[in-house]
């Protein structure tokens, strides 16, 4: 019986630690892009009050 149990036990523990990376996988990209998305922003707001000085 325990030689059953361990293939199945290795099984969940492989199907656990795959979801898990995916999911941190996942958050790093939205990370990314919420990076890049700020870094325009940032550098649109500076453009934009350059151009309000010189006026």
């Amino acid at each position: 019986m325990k030689k059953n149990i361990l293939p199945f036990a290795l099984l969940a523990v492989l199907a656990m630690t795959m979801q898990s990376c995916e999911a941190i996988g996942d958050i790093l990209e939205v990370g990314v892009w919420l990076g890049i998305i700020l870094v325009v922003v940032v550098i649109a707001l500076v453009l934009w009050l350059i151009r309000k000085i010189r006026r």
